[in-house]
Parts: C-alpha cells; structure tokens; sequence
C-alpha cells in the first residue's frame, strides 16, 4: 500500500530500506473481531484520557466484521475510562441487542444505525460532547482552512443545522447521515463533532484533531481575522494528511500508548 505523500516525503530517501506499518490483516472472523472490539475499547480510553466524557454521552461503534448489518458500542452509563473490550454490546439496525445484557444509549442507535446503514465504507463512527466541539457547533459554521491540520476536513465535512433536541428518532439520525454524505465528518449545530473511519484508529483520530483544529480557529477568531489557505494548497495538503491511511497511520501513537499503560482494556 503506498503510503501518503507526506510520510513519503518525511522518510525520503530511507524509504526504500525502511518498514512502516500498515493496517492489519485477519486470518478468520474472530480475529478480526477481536481486534476491532480492543481497538473500540482504547478508543473509549483515549476519549476519556482527552476528556471528552459528559454524564452519559458520547459513543464510538465499529461494524462487526462477519455480520455487517449488527455493530459494537459501549454500555450505556458506562466510563469511558473503564471501558474494557468484554463490556462492550453487540446492537443490529433494528436496536436489538444480540450480545451483552447492558442498555444501549438510545441517540448511540439512532445515530449509528443509520450512518452504518446509509454508509457501507464506514467501519466505525465517533461522536461525543467534547467542549470545543460544542462549542464552535455553536456558530453554525464549518471550519475553515487556516492550519495544515484543518486541511483534513476542507470540503470534506458537512453541517447539519436542524438541532431538534436530544436525538431519539430515526428521521433525524436519516437527516444527520445526509448531512455526513460521503465525507469524513460533520459539525452537528447547538450539538458538538461527528467523524468516521475505515477503521476505530481512523474515527477516534479525526475526531481528536476535529476538536483540536476547532479550538484552533476559536483562539484565531477570538485573536483577529483568520488568513485563510489558498483552496489549491488546502486540498492539496487534504490529500497529504486527510487519506484515510494517513488517519490511520496518525492514531498509532496514541493507541500504542494507551496499550502500554492501560492494558486491562484489551480483556
């Protein structure tokens, strides 16, 4: 798989001497859906260590691999510091709970039912009440291209403005997904950050420098006016950074060390 263009341009000339990972490959089911459940875990974790927790909110999915219609998310009222890989339940479209005896949060269905039905690319979808998320959700905007990081999401996020409360219907999950489209992310009005992956690692990380990059631009408004990004580099540095191997690749990091240091979450 090559790797993205600014990897390749960072290793040089060692790269034809030098390895780097890649996403794993899974010799049965049950490997792979071992893999994806610990990867849904440290990603609980590292939502926790980044403080991204408020009461009950807040939820990561990852579509089980063999029975694509049915997804992992975590216990209702559960911390996310505490979230280990055997805690996790097993929900389908319907909001059926197939494996686990623990309640699912209903916005965590509705949401993610619909964006694993209206989006068989995705693998998994993070959305939690970060403050800076919250926060800019508030202008009503999308983020603007004013850093190298932001050039991730630049015309590849959507804007859903039709807050209507709490999200407990399916129509509403329907028109948040429309609102995603085929992008990466979206801003979701009054409501906080919305991003989506190939892979639990690609999810967590868009999501990590969505919330990063809006507090970013919150500081530049608050500072003066913002210098914008000529559109020709933006996308340009999108296809550098913004791949989804590059979101994947840019997790490692932090997910090897949530391993390292809190390893009861692979139980």
């Amino acid at each position: 798989m090559q790797l993205p263009q600014e990897f390749a341009a960072a290793i040089g000339s060692q790269s034809a001497r030098l390895s780097v990972s890649l996403p794993p490959t899974f010799d049965s089911m049950e490997e792979e859906r071992r893999y994806r459940k610990q990867q849904l875990a440290a990603g609980f974790r590292l939502f926790g260590r980044f403080g991204f927790s408020e009461g009950f909110a807040g939820h990561i999915t990852v579509r089980d691999p063999e029975h694509t219609d049915q997804f992992w998310v975590n216990p209702f009222g559960m911390s996310f510091r505490s979230i280990t890989a055997s805690d996790l339940i097993l929900v389908d479209h319907n909001g059926t709970v197939v494996f686990g005896d623990a309640l699912v949060n209903r916005a965590a269905f509705v949401i993610h039912s619909r964006i694993h039905l209206q989006r068989p690319d995705v693998i998994a979808a993070a959305h939690s009440h970060s403050l800076y998320g919250k926060a800019f959700s508030a202008l009503g905007i999308e983020l603007a291209a004013i850093t190298q990081d932001a050039c991730a999401f630049y015309r590849d996020h959507g804007l859903y403005t039709e807050y209507q409360g709490v999200v407990d219907d399916l129509e509403e999950g329907d028109r948040i997904g429309a609102a995603l489209g085929d992008r990466k992310a979206a801003i979701l009005q009054n409501h906080g950050l919305l991003t989506v992956g190939q892979s639990v690692a690609e999810a967590v990380w868009w999501f990590i420098t969505m919330e990063r990059s809006c507090q970013a631009q919150l500081l530049a408004m608050a500072a003066g006016p913002l210098k914008l990004i000529d559109p020709t580099i933006a996308l340009r540095n999108r296809e550098q950074v913004g791949t989804t191997l590059a979101g994947w690749f840019q997790a490692q990091p932090l997910f090897a060390e949530i391993m390292r240091s809190e390893p009861d979450l692979l139980n």
